[in-house]
């Protein structure tokens, strides 16, 4: 079995301090391959500020529309594509709201649909943006407004993944970001991710 996890910092495993990033035994998908073992092979395609389908000006490459059909081509075959992303789309620069969002990501299921028919899909929506991540000490590339809009992704993926008869787990049902900067995981937000994700994959993809 073959799983393509691609996301953004949260699936790179960006440690909220800044210094770095977690190793694989800390990263969610690291978690999820140990988990996994010999029944599976977990393929990272985490990258810091990667949106559905909005272009950085300041930095190349995170467009995810753009990438991911060759993603999907040079990891072929594949069996289960995760897709959480979302945060970044938050950010003021982009001015989007949770439903264009939400278009994006339609985008990307379809995207998966036309190259790698065969692959079930977990769409994840992601963990809230801290009520404070807006401020000068911890990121103001986000708004107040990008915390409200966070909050409203979750009911608007679960639209989209029944819709697209897609796996869906909600990762704010199950952990939270850290205190440290409002925005990503910690070690323990890691560890409950990866534990429900498995759980995911357990049932729907014949795990022992």
């Amino acid at each position: 079995m073959r799983i393509l996890c691609f996301g953004d910092s949260n699936t790179y495993g960006y440690i909220p301090d800044g210094s770095g990033r977690y190793s694989e035994d800390i990263r969610w998908t690291g978690l999820l391959q140990k988990k996994l073992a010999s029944e599976a092979t977990v393929i990272e395609e985490g990258l810091c500020g990667r949106t559905t389908v909005f272009q950085d000006e300041l930095r190349a490459g995170r467009r995810g529309s753009e990438l991911l059909p060759v993603l999907l081509e040079s990891h072929y075959p594949l069996n289960l594509v995760t897709v959480m992303l979302g945060t970044n789309d938050c950010k003021t620069v982009y001015g989007a709201s949770a439903e264009v969002i939400g278009k994006g990501v339609e985008q990307l299921i379809n995207q998966i649909k036309q190259r790698a028919p065969q692959a079930k899909i977990l769409l994840l929506s992601p963990i809230l943006l801290g009520d404070d991540v807006w401020k000068p000490e911890y990121d103001p590339e986000f708004s107040r407004e990008s915390v409200q809009v966070s909050k409203k992704l979750k009911d608007i993926y679960r639209r989209i993944a029944e819709k697209h008869n897609c796996l869906f787990l909600a990762a704010s049902d199950v952990t939270d970001p850290s205190a440290t900067d409002q925005e990503h995981l910690d070690e323990k937000g890691h560890e409950r991710l990866a534990d429900a994700i498995y759980e995911v994959v357990r049932k729907n993809l014949a795990v022992a």
